[in-house]
């Protein structure tokens, strides 16, 4: 096997998949035949969400706390995380006897602040950011002793999360293309020290959201520099700083670091429940909507790794809301009419005549900027996709209507 790493090495890797023998099971590999047309060529997702805990994240943690020695397990371990490694932690030290702490951002979702809970470790909340619970956790080691599990940046993490590499070339023999949402970036690392150990030619794509690019920002500097992120929807990604091992693989490997837009990560959530019939999490579905912003760079045969399926469902109802919007299926707008009897029904006729499907509508009478004649009407409403979303758009204005658009 090649050497690809003087911390991890591809017999690392096998290791790690002996010792997850039992821990974990294989999750299936579909194939999706949207993307597919899109790539001109084969794809297919490989389901991590399906893993236990519902991500990709158990792997490494629990590789990372079997091999520490019975005196450290004593003293229990502590991480800190957005909610996918808290469980893959949580579930680990149950497993192997330990107790958990895990920090986690004060705005984490509920769901997987609760599904941390439930696997047995104790939770705190802290700060805003991962970098912010990182912080305390490693305070919290410092205090009492645990063990730190980091997320991404320790050799049995990334050899861990590489056993999913192995697993994709045992089910997709041909592949190509391995596209991989990217955070700290330790499962791109993983994927591709075991992938380039067979097959050097496999090329791992990496994906992270446009709002925080720290790992394309590292490429370009050419080592591991922090930035400040915007918000995002893809809270498992928002990562600012990679780690550097990972960074040192992904380098040496020349592995390719692409960033993804809102609307594309809302796109590709919406793609996988409504085609896939998958939940996926917004950073799940990064390789998804790297397809859809850039298909013709992927050289298929092309596997896409969908990492993680925790979503709050009140989120998920959100969210998919705004996949339809991305996708021309949903128009939000408001506009003013006069103010008397059958002027509502008069602009809803109209779109009912154009086969757009009104799902709520009110009123505003009495903002400050509206005459006394007048009324504004605010509306949600389904349609078909883009060229019937410009078609309802331009008849709107024919009629002498102003809308205008949220």
């Amino acid at each position: 096997m090649a050497t690809i790493s003087p911390l991890v090495q591809p017999d690392d890797v096998v290791a790690a998949r002996e010792l997850l023998l039992d821990v974990i099971s294989p999750t299936p590999m579909l194939h999706s035949r949207v993307l597919s047309e899109m790539v001109d060529g084969p794809v297919y997702l490989k389901c991590e969400n399906l893993q236990r805990t519902g991500s990709f994240k158990v792997r490494g943690a629990y590789t990372r706390i079997a091999r520490l020695s019975d005196a450290e397990r004593s003293r229990g371990v502590v991480a800190a995380s957005a909610g996918n490694h808290a469980q893959g932690v949580a579930f680990a030290a149950g497993l192997l006897g330990t107790s958990a702490t895990v920090v986690m951002p004060e705005r984490a979702p509920l769901p997987k602040v609760a599904a941390t809970r439930a696997y047995g470790a104790s939770v705190i909340l802290h700060g805003t950011t991962v970098e912010d619970a990182l912080d305390e956790a490693l305070r919290f080691a410092e205090q009492t002793g645990a063990v730190f599990i980091h997320p991404f940046d320790h050799a049995d993490i990334v050899a861990g999360q590489g056993t999913l590499g192995f697993e994709i070339i045992e089910q997709c023999p041909g592949v190509r293309t391995v596209v991989v949402p990217v955070g700290g970036g330790g499962l791109a690392a993983g994927i591709t020290v075991a992938m380039r150990s067979l097959d050097p030619e496999i090329r791992v794509v990496g994906v992270q959201a446009e709002a925080v690019p720290g790992l394309v920002a590292s490429v370009a500097a050419g080592e591991p520099v922090q930035v400040v992120g915007a918000p995002t929807m893809a809270d498992g990604i928002a990562v600012q700083r990679p780690g550097d091992i990972a960074f040192g693989i992904l380098a040496a490997a020349g592995g390719r670091i692409v960033a993804v837009s809102e609307a594309a990560l809302a796109r590709a959530l919406l793609i996988c429940l409504e085609r896939a019939k998958q939940v996926v999490e917004p950073a799940g579905a990064a390789g998804v909507a790297a397809l859809l912003e850039g298909a013709a760079d992927i050289e298929p045969p092309v596997v896409v790794v969908l990492s993680g399926g925790n979503i709050d469902p009140l989120l998920l109802s959100k969210l998919l809301r705004h996949g339809l919007s991305a996708a021309g299926r949903f128009l939000g707008f408001h506009c003013r009419v006069p103010d008397y009897p059958g002027s509502l029904a008069a602009l809803l006729g109209l779109l009912a005549g154009l086969g757009a499907n009104v799902l709520e509508v009110s009123h505003e009478r009495l903002a400050p900027t509206l005459r006394v004649d007048e009324v504004e009407v605010v509306l949600q409403v389904e349609t078909r996709g883009p060229e019937h979303c410009q078609l309802v758009t331009e008849r709107l204005r024919e009629a002498g209507y102003d809308p205008m658009f949220s």
